[in-house]
């Protein structure tokens, strides 16, 4: 009689972000490679909140470093699974607080006389953008990558339909 092997759970595959955020920062030449590891273990990694983020002399640009090094990736890897139009432009915009939740904003530039679309708001609290291990970090970064994507997706039939209508 044959066994019967336990059931086999499927989970989405996913990046593994953190390495796709380290060598972002390195083809950016924004680091070299020991340095965006380094950067991104002490930032990612830890127990909360991020002292790193909170003691420097210049918090609010320390914390908008982080906040697009940590989002811009995420905003490249969508924009390569959607073909946008070459005169398109994505930008991220950050409004930084250090006692509540920063704002990370996502526009669309569709073109030169076209309507920009917001794709993401995210509310987050730099300090507390800290995590137990890299899959807890993959499953955070994938959500935010996943609603990107459709976001754009929505946003490119909008832009066709209001194309189509003028």
């Amino acid at each position: 009689m044959a066994t019967k092997l336990p059931a086999v759970r499927k989970h989405p595959r996913s990046r593994n972000w953190v390495a796709y955020l380290c060598e972002s920062l390195v083809a950016s030449g924004t680091m070299p490679t020991w340095e965006a590891a380094t950067y991104l273990t002490e930032n990612l990694f830890g127990e909360k909140p991020n002292p790193r983020l909170l003691i420097p002399a210049n918090p609010h640009e320390v914390t908008a470093q982080f906040l697009h090094r940590l989002y811009q990736p995420l905003v490249e890897a969508a924009s390569r699974e959607i073909m946008l139009p070459s005169s398109s432009v994505l930008h991220i915009f950050t409004d930084i607080s250090l006692t509540g939740h920063s704002a990370v904003l996502v526009v669309w530039f569709p073109g030169p006389a076209k309507p920009q679309q917001l794709l993401m708001l995210d509310a987050a609290k730099a300090w507390d953008l800290v995590f137990q291990d890299a899959e807890s970090f993959n499953v955070w970064a994938e959500e935010r990558y996943r609603q990107l994507v459709n976001a754009l997706r929505s946003a490119l039939i909008e832009n066709d339909q209001l194309r189509s209508f003028i």
